[in-house]
């Protein structure tokens, strides 16, 4: 049977498993699985700027990614979810991309875009959420 191991972010990662009894990333076999990561600071603030929040998410994905011995350089499949995208998908999706050439440059995983109503907390903009397969 293929190994199971669970990883919690420092910071929001604890206060998320206290407060909501959730993991952050899974690692199954060479498969990495994380929860979606808003642009949160470990207490739980938000920036202001819409593209700094996307920018924070991105970053968020990595820390996360990294605990399970993961990068971004690993990632196949990402998950948005915008509050507001309707409103100005434009420019969501340029900064989205704009985010992908910087963290992904040898490769361009899939990605699914959606809009929602709401989000996990009510100031949270925007969540990425990813699939990483690391090498044999």
């Amino acid at each position: 049977m293929t190994d199971v191991e669970f990883f919690v972010t420092p910071g929001y990662g604890d206060a998320a498993l206290q407060r909501e009894h959730y993991s952050q990333a899974v690692r199954i076999g060479d498969r990495v699985e994380i929860a979606g990561q808003g642009g949160w600071d470990d207490a739980m603030d938000f920036p202001e700027s819409l593209d700094e929040e996307i920018a924070r998410a991105f970053g968020n994905v990595s820390r996360t990614l990294a605990l399970a011995g993961a990068g971004w350089g690993h990632v196949v499949h990402v998950n948005s979810y915008h509050v507001g995208l309707d409103i100005d998908y434009e420019r969501v999706n340029q900064v989205m991309a704009d985010l992908f050439r910087r963290w992904t440059p040898e490769r361009a995983p899939i990605w699914t875009c959606l809009g929602v109503a709401a989000l996990g907390h009510p100031r949270m903009r925007v969540e990425v959420r990813v699939t990483a397969i690391l090498p044999d």
